[in-house]
């Protein structure tokens, strides 16, 4: 994170002071050279996760960020590509990455919580966003990815199994939630990052209050855990009518 090409420790610190539009419009530049910025491997294995799935006509990046999701939605998209994001740094950030071959590509500035879209997607993806929201704002996302999709259309998202206790990186996030709860209790305007927010049965069980039927696919790439269990899944929720 700290390389010549990425934020410094001081670039951190402004960014973390300010709202999460903000800081992102600061830390844009600099993004695809954190750790925040979702792996090749993972964009990769969803890649070809989708691609079983079928080819679409029109996809939806949710949260594009720098537009990393975008050249996965492109692979399996024939007619368009759209990046939805409320940063206008990442969005500009976006369009200089862009590639003229493939899809057409638009670029979106709105907040996922009131997407100014109608129906017009056969694929919602979103990678790495969901701990911008708190628990109670899931089931109005959801309902509002659901507006946009057409009859049938597919949500998409990966999720990685949570480190256990005896691993560093489960005291590692816990710390990090805990020295954000303690910011947005002494400093406004808030700053909503939460990597332990978002737990996968009350996910799963909020999809389908918002009329989503919701299938798990391995990703096998990243194996399994010591129990047997996997390491990495793709969500994969279909509107329901």
């Amino acid at each position: 994170m700290f390389s010549p090409e990425g934020p410094s420790l001081r670039e951190l610190a402004v960014q973390a002071l300010s709202s999460v539009e903000h800081g992102y419009d600061l830390l844009a530049p600099k993004f695809d050279h954190t750790p925040f910025r979702t792996p090749d491997d993972i964009l990769e294995s969803v890649a070809g996760a989708l691609g079983r799935l079928g080819p679409v006509d029109d996809g939806l990046d949710l949260c594009c960020g720098t537009g990393a999701g975008m050249a996965v939605l492109a692979r399996v998209c024939r007619r368009s590509v759209t990046g939805v994001d409320f940063s206008a740094g990442m969005l500009a950030e976006a369009a200089r990455h862009g590639d003229s071959d493939g899809p057409r590509v638009h670029l979106v500035r709105s907040d996922a919580r009131a997407l100014p879209f109608a129906p017009a997607f056969d694929l919602v993806v979103s990678f790495g966003a969901f701990g911008h929201f708190l628990p109670r704002e899931l089931p109005g996302l959801f309902r509002q990815v659901r507006a946009v999709l057409r009859p049938g259309g597919r949500f998409a998202f990966p999720v990685l199994a949570p480190p256990r206790p005896a691993d560093p990186g489960f005291w590692m996030l816990l710390g990090f939630d805990a020295v954000m709860r303690v910011r947005n209790a002494v400093w406004r305007p808030p700053f909503v990052m939460y990597y332990r927010a978002f737990r996968l049965g009350v996910v799963l069980d909020g999809l389908g209050r918002a009329g989503f039927g919701a299938e798990l696919h391995v990703l096998p790439e990243f194996g399994q855990r010591a129990d047997g269990s996997p390491r990495a899944r793709l969500v994969v929720a279909r509107r329901l009518p």
